[in-house]
């Protein structure tokens, strides 16, 4: 079914890149991050623009493998792909570049990348207790300690904090679409909520994304949608996917299942809910930013507590894992999750991994068709 508030939306998103541009040319400084424990918040306190750089197409990957392994994880090459050719509008824009020492693949891509594009390496701990928040903390304090000294501004408490409330309301709205689908059916395709929650990260003016978010939830909940056959409910959690790396969700749905919710750092581990702390702004983005659940901290108990919450919340039948080739991370956490899903939720639960490729697609669509009719 479409919704006229959504094609208005995508209308306006295919503008992102001529709006950033515009930005810059008016003056606006830009800062690119590679994963969503940095903060924008103190991005948008310096009064620069944050823009998202990983990359997410196949296209680039051929020129990343002239230097980087070819059994690396393809979001990695990717984005250093895009480096090398200068065909990302979004780096190409950026003023500097802030990086994550997450994994050991984008650890090492950064150093290359470093030659490129201006960098500020954030030391991440692995660890999501207090030592590491304090730790993370003092991460958050270089960072802005930069921000203030390249972009000549001072970041003030007050400035933080406004950051935070505006952030917070684009969160609490693009939630409250993503929410829609906890629906019975959902109203919404899992294609529908990849791409909103990716092209709403990209627009400039966030009054614009709260806007257009709110209107597209205005006009989803009070519309109706029938369907003939009850079509499984499906979470799909792990990596990153995003416009060009989203085969297996168009897969899914294609063989009859229902894509309902996306437990990924490109949707819906992007709008959890701010701490209850009060004071320190810095210590409510130290507390918020490290709790994202990543395969990358050891022990990572929030990322199974969020999979039983979504599970509940959307009334899966079944959870199915992504991977991407080389991202030892993912892939080993996936033997643990397969044991807590089956043995604690009681769920089907189906481990993929893959690449950005479409080379594998016919055999996917075998093993995806078969656990979906596993499930009716």
């Amino acid at each position: 079914m479409k919704w006229d508030s959504i094609e208005a939306f995508k209308a306006v998103t295919d503008r992102n890149v001529l709006r950033l541009q515009e930005e810059v040319k008016a003056g606006r400084k830009v800062v690119g991050q590679y994963c969503i424990y940095t903060p924008p918040e103190l991005i948008l306190a310096s009064g620069a623009l944050s823009v998202s750089l990983c990359g997410t197409k196949n296209d680039s990957i051929p020129a990343a493998e002239a230097i980087l392994p070819r059994t690396l994880c393809p979001l990695v090459k990717s984005s250093f792909g895009f480096a090398l050719e200068d065909s990302c509008p979004y780096l190409a824009a950026s003023d500097l570049v802030v990086c994550d020492t997450t994994c050991d693949g984008k650890k090492k891509m950064f150093e290359l990348l470093a030659k490129r594009k201006p960098v500020f390496l954030l030391e991440l701990p692995q660890r999501q207790g207090e030592e590491g928040v304090a730790f993370w903390k003092r991460q958050l304090e270089r960072l802005k300690e930069h921000l203030e000294e390249r972009f000549h501004c001072h970041i003030t408490e007050d400035a933080i904090h406004a950051a935070i409330e505006l952030q917070g309301r684009f969160r609490s709205a693009l939630k409250g679409v993503l929410d829609l689908a906890r629906r019975t059916p959902s109203p919404l395709r899992g294609m529908d909520l990849l791409e909103i929650s990716v092209r709403s990260s990209f627009m400039p003016e966030y009054e614009d994304r709260i806007r257009l978010l709110e209107d597209i939830r205005n006009e989803v909940e009070k519309g109706r949608v029938e369907e003939k056959e009850a079509r499984p409910r499906i979470l799909l959690t792990g990596v990153p996917t995003g416009i060009g790396s989203h085969k297996v969700v168009r897969i899914i749905e294609e063989c009859g299942g229902a894509v309902v919710v996306i437990d990924n750092c490109s949707c819906y581990k992007k709008v959890r809910r701010y701490p209850e702390v009060t004071g320190d702004a810095l210590d409510m983005l130290a507390r918020y930013s490290l709790g994202a659940p990543c395969a990358v901290m050891t022990p990572n108990p929030g990322r199974f507590e969020a999979v039983e919450r979504l599970a509940a919340d959307f009334h899966v039948d079944a959870v199915c894992d992504l991977a991407w080739q080389g991202c030892q991370t993912y892939e080993v956490e996936s033997y643990s999750l397969r044991q807590y899903v089956q043995d604690s939720l009681h769920l089907p639960f189906l481990q993929i991994v893959s690449d950005y490729a479409d080379s594998d697609c016919e055999q996917l669509r075998i093993r995806i068709e078969a656990f979906i009719e596993m499930l009716l």
